[in-house]
């Protein structure tokens, strides 16, 4: 059976402002609200990082705006919420976040199955030139995709 996946935000700065090594996939820990929340695709990555506390991994300043018909049950739109990985992972990304550079970003949210997940991205800042190397490289790579686009048209 395959999966079925459903993306509910994505962090499209973040490939911008880190050159990403590596991907982990997490469950979270939500309550009942949350969950209504982002099936109606409410909720924002921006500010948002991951970190190792105490032995566990935890999102911090991720955004899911309070569900639109909760009462008095509904939750704090920016708590800190924790993170299901298995601990060998938590070691190895609690020990590369250590490293001179690296950061754990939150790349986006999704259900899978039903469930709900976020990918954890394992990154590096990049500098300024790398940026524009970037961005130099997508254009080109478009201007390149335009004109095989024009000549198969002229065919």
């Amino acid at each position: 059976m395959a999966d079925s996946i459903h993306t509910v935000t994505r962090n499209r700065k973040a490939t911008h402002e880190y050159q990403i090594d590596e991907r982990f996939e997490a469950g979270m820990v939500l309550q009942g609200t949350e969950v209504k929340s982002l099936r109606a695709g409410k909720a924002n990555l921006q500010e948002a990082f991951c970190l190792v506390e105490g032995g566990e991994m935890v999102l911090r300043q991720c955004h899911i705006a309070p569900y639109d018909h909760g009462n008095r049950a509904n939750h704090d739109p920016v708590r800190t919420r924790k993170l299901l990985l298995h601990r060998k992972e938590i070691e190895k990304l609690g020990k590369a976040a250590a490293q001179k550079g690296y950061t754990l970003v939150p790349m986006k949210i999704y259900f899978k199955n039903g469930k709900a997940k976020i990918e954890i991205g394992l990154g590096k800042g990049k500098k300024l030139y790398d940026k524009r190397a970037s961005i130099a490289e997508r254009e080109s790579k478009r201007k390149l995709d335009r004109a095989d686009v024009r000549r198969l048209q002229d065919q």
